[in-house]
């Protein structure tokens, strides 16, 4: 049986699509996934995201168990209240889950894990922490919303029992927290916005106080077109177990000093770096009239890639990708589709941030 987040209800009572996403009944989109893609690039919408798993981390040494699992150094995170995006590596250094990670306190931090992952990387961080004297909380009883759009946190901020003035001063990658409630200025659109943990016996009260104040609900069709705009990676698509940071875009989030830190997955990286060669990550926009899809085979003057992710994009009206590449230097290649074979572009993402274009059309 499908696992089903407590807005189920309201989704069928909105005549939403449903689907099954990683085994959850999800809404694909509530009627027109294109008006709810712009209503976050132009305005507000809110999503449903709590099939996410909120884990709480208490104990002796959080900060050391994070630096021993994740990829990026958690000494980064110099103040209460501070958020970082990370990724989790096996010891072949391929990416377990990305996460993003909030320090509260010496004694307490609370990372935000995806759907499909969330039981196993409970179980990795349990593995790990009982050396550091940390205990490993999953929060079954909290609920978790996405508000996302250049108008969500104005439009929201009074629906809040935290305080209104203590949200609107939230910086980018960082969250407050009242009792069971944490709003954090972080997403998954490339927007501005916020998401709200609360208890599960508050989602219902606050979906609709949302809608009310003219937040229109999304589903997962317009976050995926969404997050593609952005250049977000999408996990189980364009990075899992078997691929690792380095050849994911994900370069950036791996924290190489100081070099004593020994995580997981370190000596792995260090021999890919060193070995070269390692394949690019790349935007695609095609040039001619055709859908990019994931798996489609891209072809470049150095050797065959592969689209990871795919869709067409409402806000540039063309379609767009992200590709696995063999290593050089071209900016033109073609992608296999139905047979034929398509011209496109090779640009660096993000396609599209904060409402604006960011390539070359």
């Amino acid at each position: 049986m499908s696992l089903r987040t407590p807005l189920y209800p309201q989704h069928v009572e909105a005549d939403a699509k449903i689907v099954d996403f990683g085994g959850w009944d999800m809404p694909l989109h509530y009627g027109s996934q294109l008006d709810e893609h712009h209503a976050v690039r132009r305005s507000a919408g809110v999503f449903d995201v709590s099939h996410m798993g909120v884990v709480d981390l208490r104990g002796s040494d959080p900060r050391g168990l994070l630096a021993r699992v994740m990829a990026n150094n958690p000494d980064k995170l110099t103040a209460p209240g501070r958020a970082m995006y990370t990724c989790m590596l096996n010891e072949r250094g391929g990416v377990i889950d990305d996460l993003i990670v909030y320090r509260f306190a010496d004694d307490f931090y609370r990372v935000v894990v995806n759907a499909g992952t969330r039981r196993g990387d409970i179980d990795w961080l349990s593995r790990h922490a009982g050396g550091f004297g940390v205990t490993v909380h999953e929060r079954n009883e909290l609920g978790m919303l996405a508000v996302q759009g250049p108008h969500a946190r104005a439009l929201a901020a009074p629906l809040l029992p935290v305080s209104e003035a203590q949200t609107l001063a939230l910086k980018p990658f960082s969250a407050c927290q009242d009792g069971d409630w944490m709003v954090a200025r972080t997403g998954y659109t490339g927007e501005d916005g916020w998401e709200i943990v609360l208890p599960q016996a508050q989602l219902v009260s606050l979906w609709y106080a949302l809608l009310g104040a003219g937040i229109q609900p999304c589903g997962l069709g317009a976050r995926d077109t969404l997050r593609l705009e952005a250049g977000m990676n999408l996990y189980g698509q364009d990075m899992d177990q078997d691929t690792s940071p380095l050849e994911s875009g994900l370069g950036w989030t791996v924290a190489w000093t100081p070099e004593e830190r020994d995580f997981i997955g370190r000596a792995a990286l260090e021999a890919q770096r060193a070995a070269g060669g390692l394949k690019r990550f790349v935007g695609l926009l095609l040039t001619e009239r055709g859908v990019l899809r994931a798996h489609q085979r891209v072809i470049t003057p150095t050797g065959d890639g592969e689209l990871t992710s795919g869709t067409f994009s409402p806000t540039l009206g063309r379609a767009i990708g992200l590709a696995r590449l063999p290593a050089g230097d071209s900016d033109q290649c073609e992608v296999e589709i139905r047979g034929r074979r398509l011209h496109a572009r090779i640009v660096r993402p993000p396609f599209v941030r904060h409402g604006k274009v960011q390539i070359e059309l």
